[in-house]
């Protein structure tokens, strides 16, 4: 099975093609924790980018999600804004908050980084209980958010929801393939790999790092959008630390490869669900699948696959020339 597994686009067609089938077989309660594995799903291909592929130890991750939330909810709620106009406005507002808050510290490491952005998501969090701009209803959050439209079509069932995240997921796929092909995606692998090589290389090892917090919190904002426009009221503490901690698990579970996501996604937040029946040993049978998952793959369900460069004919034709000629 890990063999399949690691032909990604047999894997991710087969897994699409069973995702649209799923509305015809699962009832309204399964067909929501679908949608909630769609939401996480979403977050951790956005934080993927800022830990599986840069190496940044960040999380922090709800607290974007907060952001492009709560900018979802005020927008429609005293905007009067639909839904689906605020999502990049979220993700840029999501976006631009990660840019204020990780310029000064990106140059910190490891530990250090990840103790500066628990600080962050719990001063996201206590500043909307307290209300400090006056627009985010503190404690009791905000009520009222209208449901998405599409093209006059009313987006308000479960099945509706589901095919809608799910879209965004597949969406997502294909944009963070292109991206981990691109030359920014390897520069973030080479960055992971060795920071002070990559400088040494030329990789602004700066710049690249703050692309990948914009990026990755850019995507969290529209996944909050998402979260708004089906909860219809949201409230601080749907954003707590712990959903941080989710976040990450579930990309350190993966082992990093966008595929690795899905399936760690659907064990992280369906296994639970399904455990259901034992009542008070649930957490605790969850947790030991979880450890007994890390011994047998520590380095994750599905890492990425190591690439292989090829050198081309003429390059190594002038290469052998040399060597001739420095033997002579």
């Amino acid at each position: 099975m890990i063999r399949l597994l690691s032909r990604p686009f047999f894997s991710i067609c087969a897994l699409g093609l069973g995702l649209c089938l799923l509305p015809l077989v699962c009832n309204a309660y399964w067909l929501d924790v679908c949608v909630s594995i769609g939401l996480y799903a979403l977050l951790a291909l956005s934080l993927n980018v800022i830990l599986g592929q840069a190496g940044i130890f960040h999380m922090g991750h709800a607290a974007f999600f907060a952001v492009g939330a709560y900018t979802t909810a005020i927008l429609n709620t005293l905007c009067q804004w639909p839904i689906f106009w605020t999502m990049p406005l979220a993700g840029a507002a999501a976006a631009f908050f990660a840019l204020l808050v990780a310029r000064p510290i990106i140059h910190l490491r490891g530990d250090y980084l990840l103790i500066v952005t628990i600080g962050i998501v719990e001063i996201v969090r206590i500043a909307l209980i307290n209300d400090v701009f006056g627009l985010t209803g503190g404690a009791n959050g905000i009520f009222g958010i209208s449901r998405p439209q599409f093209f006059g079509f009313r987006i308000v069932r479960g099945v509706h929801f589901f095919y809608l995240v799910w879209g965004m997921v597949a969406v997502s796929l294909l944009l963070f393939h292109c991206l981990w092909r691109s030359r920014f995606g390897r520069a973030l692998n080479y960055i992971k790999e060795d920071d002070v090589a990559a400088e040494g290389c030329g990789v602004n090892v700066t710049q690249h790092k703050l692309m990948a917090f914009v990026l990755g919190a850019f995507w969290a904002g529209m996944a909050g959008t998402l979260y708004a426009a089906k909860m219809v009221t949201i409230a601080p503490e749907s954003f707590n630390f712990m959903e941080s901690v989710i976040i990450f698990a579930v990309v350190v579970l993966s082992g990093g490869s966008q595929l690795g996501v899905l399936v760690s996604a659907f064990l992280f937040i369906g296994l639970p669900e399904l455990l259901r029946e034992f009542h008070d040993a649930r957490m605790m049978l969850f947790g030991l699948a979880m450890m007994v998952m890390m011994v047998w793959r520590p380095q994750g369900l599905l890492p990425p696959r190591i690439r292989r460069y090829r050198i081309a004919p003429e390059a190594e034709k002038s290469g052998r020339a040399d060597a001739c000629g420095g033997a002579a």
